[in-house]
């Protein structure tokens, strides 16, 4: 009982691990997309980025390079009127984590989404 104990302590941190790069691969990519009007609605900005960041979780290998499949889905959209009125940059990172240990009884993956608004910053 202590060693699945131990074991799914483990795979919780993995995935808080995968929660925290998911979410600051997010924040990268809108700013490096907020940085024009004309990047704003840059997927492939986003996507290489995003693929930088991600590139210390386990299944990195895994990941495709076009970051609209699954395990990874990324978009990027131009909104005219962001959060504080002025034109911004949205991007939005969807995240199927892998399972690292299979533990009977435990959500095997776990999809990570996370969606950040950028003003533009020209």
């Amino acid at each position: 009982m202590l060693f699945f104990l131990i074991i799914g302590t483990f795979d919780i941190g993995y995935l808080i691990n995968a929660l925290m790069t998911v979410e600051n691969a997010a924040r990268i990519a809108a700013l490096d997309t907020s940085a024009s009007s004309g990047t704003a609605g840059s997927s492939s900005i986003a996507c290489a980025d995003i693929l930088k960041e991600l590139a210390e979780l386990p299944n990195h290998g895994q990941l495709p390079s076009s970051c609209n499949a699954s395990p990874l889905q990324v978009t990027a959209t131009a909104i005219a009127s962001g959060p504080d009125g002025n034109p911004a940059s949205k991007v939005t990172v969807t995240y199927q984590t892998i399972q690292l240990i299979p533990i009977p009884g435990l959500p095997g993956n776990l999809s990570i989404t996370r969606v950040v608004e950028m003003s533009d910053r020209s």
